[in-house]
């Protein structure tokens, strides 16, 4: 069932996300689902396996649907999100250190080990474009470039200063910085993004990545219009 309330303050939100960002695409709301009976029955579910990030472009782009653990292809992303269990190939750096990202498994394995993960077993995420959520998102994800990405840092700021911390390491950059991380510590991250999310999502060499927690997205709006 519709939430105006909700709907209508999304609506809201992207609008000005758009207007005093000069963004391309949407904003994307993701949405944790607990149980699979909680999926809305308007909400239908992807047709293909896709990438996390495949998922969120496709949003950013306008299209409202739901995944579960089995349509996302890429599992190392699923896990952080909290759909699954890291396979232990990956968790134990081997996956990485066979790409040849890692001089050693030792190094893969000490970013593995830091890398965001959600420990919540959800049953699927719900993506939208922002201004079609009738849903507080737990995280909202913008697609930016450098310049976007600034004046939202400068909003960041705008009320309580401090400085705005970028925590990556160029690997599950739209999964586990941008959206696991920023739901875990309830703090804004940005990412330069990662091999897998331009490849596949086809994220531009001069966009980052973006993760604000869905809470405070009201509070950013509002010194986005005061800059």
């Amino acid at each position: 069932m519709e939430n105006s309330c909700d709907i209508e303050n999304n609506e809201y939100f992207a609008k000005n996300f758009k207007k005093e960002l000069n963004l391309k695409n949407s904003p994307v709301a993701i949405k944790f689902i607990l149980k699979k009976e909680n999926i809305p029955e308007d909400i239908a579910k992807i047709n293909n396996k896709l990438r996390h990030c495949e998922m969120v472009k496709i949003a950013s782009e306008g299209e409202i649907f739901y995944a579960s653990s089995d349509e996302q292809l890429c599992k190392g992303g699923s896990s952080a999100l909290g759909l699954e269990e890291l396979p232990e190939k990956i968790k134990s750096g081997e996956f990485y250190y066979e790409l040849g990202r890692f001089k050693s498994i030792g190094s893969a394995k000490r970013t593995l080990d830091k890398i965001p993960k959600i420990d919540l077993n959800s049953y699927g995420i719900i993506y939208s474009p922002l201004e079609l959520a009738d849903f507080q998102p737990d995280v909202v994800v913008i697609l930016a470039n450098p310049q976007q990405a600034m004046k939202l840092s400068q909003a960041i700021v705008y009320t309580l200063g401090g400085r705005v911390e970028a925590d990556f390491s160029g690997i599950q950059s739209v999964c586990a910085d941008a959206v696991a991380g920023p739901f875990i510590n309830q703090r804004p991250n940005i990412s330069l993004g990662c091999t897998g999310s331009r490849k596949y999502a086809e994220i531009n060499d001069e966009e980052l990545i973006i993760g604000l927690n869905g809470e405070n997205i009201g509070c950013t709006i509002n010194a986005l219009n005061s800059i």
